[in-house]
């Protein structure tokens, strides 16, 4: 019977914990100082504005853990010594394993902007920021306003939140519309409206260049790269993240932005395994990205991994791209690849509702008319038959064709398929 040992219960620590439970004796053992109990990251802002409680976001019972024979320790993990297969906690406790996994997340970016590390300054990644968030800004009295630096999608959950506590809000985004470099012009443009709509001070083109602090080292204000001094209260820094890993920078671990790992999620250490937002692929599957802070990603590389150390050497093979995300109250959705700019050989077909908050967009081939992705806003799509298509290569033509198959809305929902398809193959005929 093997000691595994996991570093982070995230949702990739902690699905690789069950099912390695679920195939095996093994001895588990998570480690993390966050949380004395798995949560759902992505639930923290719900809990910021009131619409659930902390321990809401707890999908098991605090029993479940002994229950199925997996040690929790919550402590900080000081170093780890790959040699003597040893992990050095900051309280002094040493914990032997025979296999380590890595799950540790990520930390928000900082670019070394003056300023970055004043009080009232701060991401949205863990527990201990939303408890921050909530003694920095409790409300519009004590936060007058708030300031929030990148146009992903923890900036935009955090310009909810604090919109939910009527606190005013400046957003700062690089790009010329939001989320422009992932999601092609006419989405990003979309989304960039109906941000406004909900009263945020969205700015475009618009980048911090320092943070100015008051006598008592709280932040009083930022400077933008254009000179305008913006007075506020708190700092939101939601310019991406990065794999937590500085605690093993001598721990003969290769690294290099993430932890390496192989096909097998093994890294250049023999019996020590990285998954989630902190493992890069030594070589990137497919179109995807080495590095993939994705709650899902996470999540299915928990479930790969517990396979392999149970006997079944699996590889990592993700299957198509999905995602999903809300901006304020508009549901996202993609599945395969739909680029900012199509691709070389790829066209776009883009649909736009009239209300401002249903859009399509699909990326197909112009030669053989293979689907290759669709996004949607304002309208649930099911993940399978998009799955399916896409593994049956269908070519635009028939996914357009049978779009509303797809759907995923209530019976009475507004369905604009014959509109969408009326409007695709005018353009198709315009273009022929």
């Amino acid at each position: 019977m093997d000691h595994i040992v996991i570093i982070g219960n995230g949702i990739a620590g902690v699905t690789a914990a069950r099912h390695i439970r679920k195939l095996s004796d093994n001895r588990i053992t998570i480690i993390s100082a966050e949380s004395e109990f798995f949560f759902s990251r992505t639930a923290l802002m719900y809990v910021y504005m009131r619409h659930m409680k902390f321990e809401h976001t707890q999908p098991y019972e605090n029993d479940f853990w002994a229950k199925n024979r997996i040690e929790l320790v919550h402590d900080y993990v000081h170093t780890v010594e790959t040699a003597a297969k040893k992990v050095h906690l900051n309280s002094g406790r040493d914990i032997v394993y025979d296999k380590l996994i890595l799950a540790t997340g990520s930390i928000p970016n900082k670019f070394g902007w003056p300023g970055q590390d004043l009080e009232g300054v701060q991401g949205l990644v863990s527990k201990q920021d939303l408890e921050q968030l909530e003694i920095t800004a409790p409300n519009n009295k004590v936060c007058k306003r708030a300031v929030i630096i990148g146009g992903g999608l923890i900036g935009v959950e955090l310009a909810e939140m604090m919109a939910s506590r009527q606190i005013p809000v400046t957003f700062l985004i690089r790009e010329k519309g939001f989320w422009s470099g992932v999601l092609p012009r006419s989405n990003a443009d979309l989304i960039s409206k109906h941000v406004r709509s909900h009263h945020i001070d969205l700015r475009e083109e618009e980048e911090m260049a320092e943070i100015i602090p008051d006598d008592s080292g709280n932040v009083k204000a930022i400077i933008t790269k254009n000179g305008e001094t913006i007075p506020c209260d708190f700092v939101g820094l939601c310019a991406g993240v990065t794999p937590q890993i500085s605690f093993l920078e001598n721990s003969g671990i290769e690294l290099q932005r993430g932890i390496l790992v192989d096909r097998y999620l093994e890294t250049s250490v023999k019996n020590v395994y990285a998954i989630g937002d902190c493992a890069q692929q030594r070589e990137p599957v497919g179109e995807r990205k080495p590095i993939e802070a994705v709650w899902y990603t996470g999540r299915m590389m928990g479930e790969v991994l517990a396979q392999t150390l149970c006997g079944n050497p699996t590889t990592w093979n993700p299957g198509h791209w999905f995602n999903s995300a809300k901006f304020f109250d508009i549901e996202y959705q993609t599945y395969g690849w739909v680029w900012s700019t199509p691709k070389e050989g790829h066209a776009h077909f883009n649909w736009e509702h009239e209300d401002g908050v249903r859009a399509v967009t699909v990326e197909y081939d112009i030669a053989t008319r293979k689907f290759i992705g669709i996004n949607t806003f304002g309208i649930r799509m099911k993940h399978e038959i998009f799955d399916q298509w896409l593994t049956e290569e269908k070519t635009v033509d028939e996914v357009m064709k049978n779009l509303k198959k797809a759907c995923f809305n209530p019976e009475f929902f507004d369905r604009p398929f014959k509109e969408i398809l009326k409007n695709f193959r005018s353009t198709q005929h315009a273009t022929a």
